[in-house]
């Protein structure tokens, strides 16, 4: 069976040996023993369990969340590969919806192709809704349905330009506020009535349509599902979905 001191997996697997060391300190990669002369020494599972963690890391994920997951009772390594694969594959079409939404501006800027103006950000807008797909698809189907989230996600596909740029311009102008709302600790202020009507703008544009009640359940979403609130809080600071939540239940009748 092959084994490895910290030096030879780390040149095997192109990354430091001080983060090697780091990962046995934080208890994510332990090494199978610990030879007579002290050297840390990696057999075949610990292998398998670094390249593991490499996946993640190449997916975004923290150490901590991790080291849950490699941890967790029941853990598959072959239904985790399966799911790494997926999300590799997503993230290359979102890369090639890119490379290809390039190329067409360059074809366009030498004269070879016309471009319209909806194609310039269909690359954009396609890995948004990918992107979302991905990471909250599961939740809000359950929680709205099939049929309403591929009428959503149609609706933002086909968004104009100038309604893409009013969409960002909306979300950059909510997270500015939040900040605000949650440097200050309250909501009960101009600017937290600013949010939740700016917030209602801004899923009407993506939904195509409007229900108050559709609008409550999605903040109440946003602190019940963690991904959510990771998104505000890194975002717009600690308790910033909480604050949005507030004030849209509050100011939206």
């Amino acid at each position: 069976m092959m084994e490895y001191t910290v030096k030879k997996l780390a040149a095997l697997a192109k990354v430091s040996p001080r983060t090697l060391r780091y990962y046995d300190e934080i208890g994510l990669l332990k090494p199978a023993r610990i030879n007579s002369s002290g050297y840390r020494i990696y057999g075949k599972n610990e292998v398998d369990r670094l390249q593991q963690i490499l996946f993640y890391r190449a997916l975004g994920i923290e150490l901590a969340e991790i080291l849950q997951v490699l941890d967790a009772p029941g853990f598959d390594s072959l239904a985790a590969l399966k799911t790494h694969r997926e999300q590799l594959l997503l993230k290359k079409k979102q890369i090639d919806d890119l490379i290809n939404t390039v190329t067409k501006t360059i074809e366009s800027r030498e004269g070879k192709t016309i471009m319209k103006d909806h194609e310039k950000f269909k690359g954009f807008i396609q890995n948004k809704i990918e992107e979302n797909e991905n990471r909250y698809g599961e939740e809000i189907r359950k929680k709205y349905g099939d049929e309403a989230i591929d009428r959503s996600n149609a609706q933002f596909k086909n968004m104009s330009p100038e309604k893409y740029s009013e969409f960002a311009r909306l979300e950059e102008k909510i997270l500015d506020l939040l900040k605000e709302v949650t440097r200050l600790g309250t909501i009960d202020n101009l600017e937290g009535e600013e949010i939740a009507r700016l917030h209602k703008q801004w899923i009407t544009l993506a939904w195509g349509s409007y229900s108050p009640d559709a609008h409550r359940g999605l903040v109440q979403m946003y602190t019940e599902d963690k991904r959510f609130k990771e998104y505000y809080e890194n975002k717009a600071g600690k308790n910033s979905a909480e604050l949005l939540k507030q004030s849209v239940l509050k100011f939206i009748r």
